[in-house]
């Protein structure tokens, strides 16, 4: 048994109830709310100690390709793919939990707010381990839970309690299909291990290809693959924004990587898998481009792009599954790290602006594009960073998100297949699109004349302005020394080209 694992694994979870003890405990004994001052504080330590861990796990995976423990029944296996999302995790998490000190300070039921959030980021890299089926729902389920009732956390406004029943309804449609495509596998395989299941499936089985289907379709919910998306903008929009940063920048991701671990033993059964996710690829790119144009609100405006940014990750691992190539799916793995930082420091960003012209005087009013106009006159870090997110999802050079779409590229070409090079050239395209709603963000933030909201607005606390300029320094460095992050992709394309193979 591997401790650092184990440690990676359970030290969020185990932290989510105390934390949630203490600050309970705050809001009953302690009304100048110093004990909730200690259970944000307990948040980020924990938080900061799990990097630990998963440092040592990173060596662990670097040296042997994988590192399993085992708890009775439950065997959890950490390669390359679940130490991309369990990094991922960890780098926008930390960051929302530091943001959320004061844009969630004096809130109803913070402490729960920073329990949940231990709890979903706990389960999100426990679901990138997962060695079987079973246990994948489990987490998969365990995520769907916790992160609803974040969705939800503004439960006196009408908007939110929507969202976040039009989120848990889908989540538990899509669920069900997962459970029914497990069912499938299970019947005709009769186990529910990933390794054994590989072995035992045979080609062109109809059962088999009805249990893929219905994990694209049930993952596909989670990972807002179009048309199964329209709970995204209403959870997105009407979350605290550090959980859109998290339901953009990693539960989606999540979502993703669940997907791949249940479908790449499958992979053996039909040549089609690749050839389906690039098509779902390039829908995502395209609808989700066209429904950010229409968008007045920064924060659905910023939901419609992730759609089209799970469309380059699909691209990538659609590559890769379908020529059998590694290039494609590090660029994919890549490009889900990047998005995670990039969505992360935008939704953050927006965040900051919003409470500084809306939340802090008592108003849950929706931050406006004409709300930003002249906002660098008084809140520079918050322009300059939203500018930088902005333009590095746009694909700008030399920023991350232009580099780790310019590997899918790559391997787009580097395949030599004509139709694959038509999709890579659509997708440029649509990079170039997405510039046609990013740039007015950027252009209202440094006109001259300022609106009425910045005049009037609040100033930032330096626990919001902080992880901007941190996650603006990543954005900014992975996009001129890309191959720093190679130790991190490089294995994760690897592992998911094994899994492939066999």
């Amino acid at each position: 048994m591997n401790t650092a694992f184990l440690w990676l694994v359970t030290l969020p979870l185990a932290a989510s109830p105390v934390v949630y003890i203490v600050g309970r405990v705050g809001a009953n004994r302690d009304p100048r709310g110093q004990i909730l001052v200690v259970a944000r504080w307990l948040t980020l330590l924990v938080l900061l100690a799990t990097w630990i861990p998963f440092g040592l796990a990173a060596q662990e995976v670097g040296t042997r390709g994988r590192t399993t423990f085992s708890v009775a029944a439950v065997v959890l296996q950490l390669d390359g793919v679940g130490l991309v999302l369990a990094a991922t995790v960890l780098a926008v998490g930390t960051a929302v939990a530091l943001h959320s000190f004061s844009y969630m300070g004096g809130e109803v039921g913070e402490e729960k707010y920073y329990a949940m959030l231990l709890a979903m980021m706990g389960v999100m890299i426990g679901l990138g381990c997962a060695g079987d089926l079973f246990n994948l729902w489990v987490w998969f389920e365990a995520m769907a839970v916790s992160s609803y009732l974040l969705v939800a956390f503004y439960r006196e406004q009408a908007a939110a309690l929507e969202a976040g029943m039009k989120y848990l309804v889908q989540s538990a449609f899509g669920s069900v299909l997962v459970l029914l495509g497990i069912a499938l596998v299970l019947a005709q395989t009769g186990t529910l291990d990933l390794d054994t299941i590989r072995v035992a499936t045979q080609a062109g089985s109809p059962a088999m290809l009805a249990a893929g289907a219905l994990f694209v379709i049930g993952f596909g919910v989670k990972i807002a693959m179009v048309p199964m998306h329209t709970w995204l903008p209403d959870a997105h929009s009407m979350a605290p924004s550090g959980i859109s940063a998290m339901l953009s920048g990693v539960v989606i991701e999540a979502g993703l990587v669940a997907l791949l671990r249940a479908l790449m033993p499958l992979a053996g059964i039909t040549p089609s898998w690749g050839v389906l996710l690039m098509g779902f690829g390039a829908l995502n790119m395209l609808y989700g481009n066209l429904l950010a144009l229409r968008q007045e609100q920064v924060k659905r405006l910023l939901a419609f792009s992730s759609l089209s940014h799970v469309g380059y990750m699909l691209l990538g691992l659609g590559i890769a599954v379908h020529v059998g190539q590694t290039a494609g799916a590090q660029g994919a793995f890549f490009h889900l790290f990047n998005h995670g930082l990039m969505k992360g420091l935008a939704f953050l960003a927006a965040g900051a602006l919003l409470y500084a012209l809306h939340l802090a005087a008592g108003s849950h009013d929706a931050l406006t594009i004409r709300d930003l106009d002249g906002a660098a006159s008084r809140y520079p870090m918050a322009a300059l960073t939203l500018s930088i997110a902005l333009l590095a999802l746009g694909g700008l050079p030399p920023l991350a998100g232009f580099m780790s779409k310019w590997q899918i590229f790559v391997a787009g070409f580097a395949s030599h297949n004509v139709p694959i090079a038509g999709l890579v050239i659509f997708a440029a395209l649509n990079s170039v699109l997405s510039l046609a709603y990013y740039a007015p963000l950027v252009n209202a933030c440094y006109r001259k004349e300022p609106s009425a909201a910045v005049r009037r607005g609040a100033a930032l606390p330096v626990s919001m302005v902080l992880p901007l300029v941190l996650l603006s320094l990543a954005v900014v460095v992975l996009g001129l020394w890309p191959s720093l992050m190679d130790w991190l992709t490089q294995p994760a394309g690897a592992a998911l080209v094994k899994a492939l193979r066999g």
